[in-house]
Protein backbone atom coordinates (compact mmCIF):
# COMPACT_ATOMS: atom_id res chain seq x y z
CA UNK A 1 0.00 0.00 0.00
CA UNK A 2 1.34 2.90 -1.39
CA UNK A 3 0.16 5.60 1.45
CA UNK A 4 -0.38 2.86 4.17
CA UNK A 5 -1.08 4.52 7.58
CA UNK A 6 -0.45 8.22 6.10
CA UNK A 7 -3.12 10.99 7.59
CA UNK A 8 -4.61 12.60 4.27
CA UNK A 9 -6.68 15.59 4.61
CA UNK A 10 -8.79 16.12 0.89
CA UNK A 11 -10.53 19.36 0.52
CA UNK A 12 -14.08 18.81 -1.62
CA UNK A 13 -14.27 15.65 -1.01
CA UNK A 14 -17.73 14.50 -1.98
CA UNK A 15 -18.02 14.78 -5.56
CA UNK A 16 -15.87 14.51 -8.94
CA UNK A 17 -12.21 14.07 -8.48
CA UNK A 18 -11.97 14.74 -4.56
CA UNK A 19 -14.54 11.75 -3.95
CA UNK A 20 -12.28 9.75 -6.54
CA UNK A 21 -9.30 10.29 -4.88
CA UNK A 22 -10.98 10.11 -0.89
CA UNK A 23 -11.53 6.18 -2.52
CA UNK A 24 -8.35 5.78 -4.16
CA UNK A 25 -6.36 6.88 -1.23
CA UNK A 26 -8.28 4.61 1.66
CA UNK A 27 -7.72 1.72 -0.29
CA UNK A 28 -4.01 2.51 -0.18
CA UNK A 29 -3.71 2.68 3.10
CA UNK A 30 -4.24 6.35 4.44
CA UNK A 31 -6.05 7.42 6.94
CA UNK A 32 -8.67 10.18 5.34
CA UNK A 33 -9.69 13.66 7.26
CA UNK A 34 -12.66 14.95 4.18
CA UNK A 35 -14.35 18.07 4.00
CA UNK A 36 -16.78 19.42 1.66
CA UNK A 37 -19.86 21.94 1.74
CA UNK A 38 -22.28 19.16 0.77
CA UNK A 39 -22.97 17.22 3.67
CA UNK A 40 -25.65 14.78 2.30
CA UNK A 41 -23.18 13.47 -0.17
CA UNK A 42 -19.94 13.94 2.25
CA UNK A 43 -21.15 11.22 4.68
CA UNK A 44 -21.34 9.08 1.67
CA UNK A 45 -18.49 9.11 0.97
CA UNK A 46 -17.72 8.36 4.52
CA UNK A 47 -20.07 5.51 4.73
CA UNK A 48 -18.31 4.07 1.28
CA UNK A 49 -14.79 4.31 2.81
CA UNK A 50 -16.05 3.03 5.82
CA UNK A 51 -17.77 0.59 4.00
CA UNK A 52 -14.47 -1.14 2.45
CA UNK A 53 -12.25 -1.03 5.80
CA UNK A 54 -10.80 2.17 5.55
CA UNK A 55 -10.56 5.31 8.33
CA UNK A 56 -12.30 8.03 7.79
CA UNK A 57 -13.42 11.61 9.26
CA UNK A 58 -15.32 14.29 7.98
CA UNK A 59 -15.88 17.54 8.67
CA UNK A 60 -18.43 19.76 6.41
CA UNK A 61 -17.96 23.89 5.76
CA UNK A 62 -17.15 26.33 3.10
CA UNK A 63 -13.36 26.08 2.83
CA UNK A 64 -13.20 29.83 1.57
CA UNK A 65 -13.84 30.60 5.58
CA UNK A 66 -10.82 30.79 7.35
CA UNK A 67 -11.69 28.93 10.17
CA UNK A 68 -13.27 25.84 8.36
CA UNK A 69 -10.46 25.34 6.37
CA UNK A 70 -8.14 25.25 9.68
CA UNK A 71 -10.54 23.39 11.38
CA UNK A 72 -10.39 20.58 8.83
CA UNK A 73 -6.63 20.57 8.92
CA UNK A 74 -6.46 20.56 12.58
CA UNK A 75 -9.08 17.42 12.68
CA UNK A 76 -5.90 15.86 11.19
CA UNK A 77 -3.63 16.72 14.08
CA UNK A 78 -6.46 15.85 16.96
CA UNK A 79 -7.18 12.72 15.21
CA UNK A 80 -4.32 11.16 14.51
CA UNK A 81 -1.24 13.42 16.11
CA UNK A 82 0.35 14.59 12.31
CA UNK A 83 -0.84 15.48 8.83
CA UNK A 84 1.11 13.99 6.09
CA UNK A 85 -0.78 14.41 2.68
CA UNK A 86 -2.94 17.41 1.83
CA UNK A 87 -4.84 17.56 -1.34
CA UNK A 88 -6.68 20.75 -1.59
CA UNK A 89 -9.37 19.60 -4.79
CA UNK A 90 -11.86 22.15 -3.63
CA UNK A 91 -12.94 24.74 -6.78
CA UNK A 92 -16.21 26.13 -7.83
CA UNK A 93 -16.55 27.59 -11.61
CA UNK A 94 -17.04 30.86 -13.17
CA UNK A 95 -20.12 31.91 -14.72
CA UNK A 96 -17.64 32.52 -18.27
CA UNK A 97 -17.35 36.18 -17.81
CA UNK A 98 -14.76 38.01 -19.10
CA UNK A 99 -13.43 41.22 -17.45
CA UNK A 100 -15.39 43.16 -19.12
CA UNK A 101 -19.04 41.78 -17.83
CA UNK A 102 -17.22 40.53 -14.66
CA UNK A 103 -19.13 41.46 -11.26
CA UNK A 104 -17.57 42.10 -8.19
CA UNK A 105 -19.31 39.66 -6.07
CA UNK A 106 -18.88 36.48 -8.82
CA UNK A 107 -14.64 37.64 -8.87
CA UNK A 108 -14.48 37.62 -4.68
CA UNK A 109 -16.85 34.21 -4.41
CA UNK A 110 -14.57 32.67 -6.89
CA UNK A 111 -11.10 33.51 -5.59
CA UNK A 112 -12.13 33.11 -2.35
CA UNK A 113 -13.08 29.16 -2.84
CA UNK A 114 -10.02 28.44 -5.44
CA UNK A 115 -7.43 30.16 -4.15
CA UNK A 116 -7.41 31.65 -0.39
CA UNK A 117 -9.14 28.10 0.64
CA UNK A 118 -5.96 26.38 -0.72
CA UNK A 119 -3.93 29.42 1.06
CA UNK A 120 -5.55 28.34 4.48
CA UNK A 121 -5.51 24.99 4.49
CA UNK A 122 -1.82 24.91 3.41
CA UNK A 123 -0.88 27.94 5.72
CA UNK A 124 -2.53 25.60 8.69
CA UNK A 125 -0.30 22.01 7.19
CA UNK A 126 2.78 23.39 7.39
CA UNK A 127 2.76 24.46 11.02
CA UNK A 128 2.06 20.42 11.54
CA UNK A 129 4.18 19.19 8.66
CA UNK A 130 7.25 21.55 9.07
CA UNK A 131 7.53 20.09 13.00
CA UNK A 132 7.24 16.60 11.56
CA UNK A 133 10.06 17.27 9.05
CA UNK A 134 8.01 15.96 5.68
CA UNK A 135 4.74 16.73 4.31
CA UNK A 136 3.13 16.48 0.82
CA UNK A 137 0.68 18.94 -0.72
CA UNK A 138 -1.13 18.38 -4.03
CA UNK A 139 -2.94 21.24 -5.48
CA UNK A 140 -6.05 20.67 -8.30
CA UNK A 141 -5.05 23.77 -10.51
CA UNK A 142 -6.57 23.37 -14.15
CA UNK A 143 -6.16 23.76 -17.73
CA UNK A 144 -7.01 27.22 -17.05
CA UNK A 145 -3.93 28.02 -14.72
CA UNK A 146 -2.17 27.91 -18.28
CA UNK A 147 -4.87 28.62 -20.66
CA UNK A 148 -6.98 31.74 -20.90
CA UNK A 149 -9.67 30.33 -23.09
CA UNK A 150 -11.46 27.58 -21.33
CA UNK A 151 -12.75 29.68 -18.85
CA UNK A 152 -14.05 32.94 -17.51
CA UNK A 153 -11.69 35.62 -15.86
CA UNK A 154 -12.39 35.07 -12.32
CA UNK A 155 -11.96 31.30 -12.47
CA UNK A 156 -8.90 31.85 -14.70
CA UNK A 157 -7.17 34.09 -12.79
CA UNK A 158 -7.53 31.91 -9.15
CA UNK A 159 -6.22 29.16 -11.08
CA UNK A 160 -3.21 30.85 -12.64
CA UNK A 161 -2.83 32.17 -8.80
CA UNK A 162 -3.07 28.68 -7.90
CA UNK A 163 0.22 27.66 -9.56
CA UNK A 164 1.76 30.60 -8.24
CA UNK A 165 0.89 29.20 -4.67
CA UNK A 166 2.16 26.10 -5.37
CA UNK A 167 5.76 26.88 -7.19
CA UNK A 168 6.60 28.80 -4.05
CA UNK A 169 5.39 26.69 -1.45
CA UNK A 170 7.42 24.36 -3.06
CA UNK A 171 10.49 26.08 -3.28
CA UNK A 172 10.50 27.73 0.23
CA UNK A 173 10.16 24.43 2.08
CA UNK A 174 11.79 22.13 -0.25
CA UNK A 175 14.62 22.16 2.58
CA UNK A 176 12.41 21.81 5.67
CA UNK A 177 11.05 18.56 3.88
CA UNK A 178 7.61 19.72 2.10
CA UNK A 179 6.87 19.10 -1.17
CA UNK A 180 4.21 20.79 -3.45
CA UNK A 181 3.09 20.20 -7.01
CA UNK A 182 -0.02 20.99 -9.35
CA UNK A 183 -2.29 18.72 -11.06
CA UNK A 184 -4.09 20.34 -13.94
CA UNK A 185 -6.65 18.59 -15.36
CA UNK A 186 -8.60 19.35 -18.51
CA UNK A 187 -12.23 18.50 -19.02
CA UNK A 188 -13.26 15.79 -16.49
CA UNK A 189 -16.40 14.41 -15.64
CA UNK A 190 -17.52 16.34 -12.32
CA UNK A 191 -19.94 17.96 -10.62
CA UNK A 192 -18.54 21.53 -11.08
CA UNK A 193 -20.74 22.53 -13.07
CA UNK A 194 -23.70 22.80 -10.45
CA UNK A 195 -21.72 26.08 -9.37
CA UNK A 196 -23.07 27.54 -12.82
CA UNK A 197 -26.36 27.82 -12.62
CA UNK A 198 -27.21 28.45 -16.68
CA UNK A 199 -29.11 32.14 -16.15
CA UNK A 200 -25.94 33.58 -14.64
CA UNK A 201 -23.80 32.09 -17.46
CA UNK A 202 -22.23 34.55 -20.02
CA UNK A 203 -23.39 33.29 -23.55
CA UNK A 204 -20.31 34.74 -25.79
CA UNK A 205 -18.10 33.83 -22.80
CA UNK A 206 -19.25 30.35 -22.76
CA UNK A 207 -19.25 29.76 -26.52
CA UNK A 208 -15.69 31.12 -26.86
CA UNK A 209 -14.85 28.11 -24.20
CA UNK A 210 -16.49 25.65 -25.79
CA UNK A 211 -14.47 26.36 -29.14
CA UNK A 212 -11.77 26.09 -27.48
CA UNK A 213 -12.76 22.43 -25.66
CA UNK A 214 -13.93 21.51 -29.58
CA UNK A 215 -10.18 21.02 -29.87
CA UNK A 216 -9.32 18.22 -27.17
CA UNK A 217 -9.69 14.85 -27.57
CA UNK A 218 -11.03 13.46 -24.67
CA UNK A 219 -12.93 13.69 -21.13
CA UNK A 220 -11.31 12.05 -18.22
CA UNK A 221 -12.40 9.85 -15.29
CA UNK A 222 -12.08 11.36 -11.90
CA UNK A 223 -10.20 8.48 -11.01
CA UNK A 224 -7.64 8.89 -13.27
CA UNK A 225 -7.09 12.12 -11.71
CA UNK A 226 -7.37 10.28 -8.37
CA UNK A 227 -4.33 7.87 -9.83
CA UNK A 228 -1.98 10.70 -10.17
CA UNK A 229 -2.75 12.50 -7.18
CA UNK A 230 -2.00 9.19 -5.35
CA UNK A 231 1.71 9.23 -7.27
CA UNK A 232 2.34 13.09 -6.26
CA UNK A 233 1.11 12.07 -2.77
CA UNK A 234 3.22 8.71 -2.13
CA UNK A 235 6.84 8.24 -2.00
CA UNK A 236 7.17 7.24 -5.35
CA UNK A 237 7.30 10.95 -6.10
CA UNK A 238 9.67 11.96 -2.85
CA UNK A 239 11.79 13.46 -5.42
CA UNK A 240 9.11 15.35 -6.99
CA UNK A 241 8.43 19.25 -6.13
CA UNK A 242 7.11 22.26 -7.59
CA UNK A 243 6.05 20.30 -10.79
CA UNK A 244 2.87 21.13 -12.93
CA UNK A 245 1.67 17.63 -13.86
CA UNK A 246 -1.04 18.94 -17.24
CA UNK A 247 -3.76 15.73 -17.55
CA UNK A 248 -5.47 17.27 -20.34
CA UNK A 249 -4.58 15.20 -23.43
CA UNK A 250 -2.91 17.53 -25.06
CA UNK A 251 -4.91 20.50 -24.25
CA UNK A 252 -2.09 22.60 -23.12
CA UNK A 253 0.02 22.36 -26.37
CA UNK A 254 -2.62 24.21 -28.32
Amino acid sequence: MRLKDRVAVITGAASGMGRAMAIRFAAEGAKLIVGDRHVERLGEVVGLVRGGGGTIASAAGDISDQATAEALVDLAHSTHGRIDVLVNNAGIMDYFQGAGELENDVWRRVLATNLDGPMFTTRRALAYMLKAGKGSIVNIASLSSFSGASAGAAYTASKHALLGLTRNTAWRYAKEGIRCNAICPGAVQTNIQESMPENLIDPKGMARAVEFFGLGSAYFEPSEIASLALFLASDEARYINGSVVSADAGLCAT
